[in-house]
């Protein structure tokens, strides 16, 4: 008897396209998990506060509902990446502009009252562009972790969480989880396979 098919992983391309329909509970909710914390690292490494960083979050989510309708799903037309970068950054600077010219906050982005409000926003050529690739890359790593959790074991999956993200030995693997040499060489590579043809998937789709 062959084994029963892995179901195939949905594209982001796909996921896109499905949030274009606003009554689609479960695609939005798709979209929320995979890049809320992309969205709210960047904005804590631009300066801004948890409270402020959070109402990112909610004003990017947003502002992308109320524009994917004309957001065209094909790289010809720019990547969803640069996209989702420019709203962003529009909803950091809103935080900026937010702020008393007192520095109400306290630490990095404390300016005085004669700071231009201009001066007081993150460069999007350099500083928030840098923050924003490094954060997509770990983003991507970890959507890409979380779609192949859901088609695999969840014992081949901790073997392979061990192994790979937790640096074990395989040796220290098979102590910790009663597991022989074979099983933890399996989990390794058809776990690692997947995770890597998914962020091929998503780096195709979406650079």
């Amino acid at each position: 008897m062959k084994p029963e098919r892995e179901p195939l992983l949905p594209t982001r391309w796909t996921l896109l396209s499905r949030i274009k329909d606003w009554k689609d509970r479960d695609s939005w909710k798709d979209f929320f998990d995979t890049y809320w914390k992309l969205i709210y690292t960047t904005a804590i490494k631009a300066g801004l506060s948890e409270a402020e960083a959070e109402e990112v979050v909610q004003e990017t989510i947003i502002t992308v509902a109320k524009r994917i309708g004309s957001f065209k799903t094909d790289p010809k037309h720019g990547s969803f990446k640069g996209w989702l970068l420019q709203i962003t950054y529009s909803r950091i600077t809103d935080q900026f502009r937010k702020r008393p010219p007192a520095g109400r906050f306290a630490g990095p982005c404390d300016w005085s009252d004669a700071t231009p409000i201009a001066e007081r926003v993150p460069d999007p050529g350099i500083q928030l562009e840098r923050i924003w690739d490094e954060e997509w890359d770990k983003n991507l790593v970890e959507a890409a972790l979380e779609r192949v959790k859901k088609v695999v074991s969840p014992h081949q999956y901790q073997i392979f969480h061990l192994n790979v993200i937790k640096k074990m030995s395989a040796q220290e693997v098979r102590k910790t989880l009663g597991v022989n040499a074979a099983q933890v060489y399996l989990a390794k590579h058809r776990v690692g396979s997947l995770v890597k043809k998914e962020i091929r998937m998503l780096e195709d789709k979406l650079f």
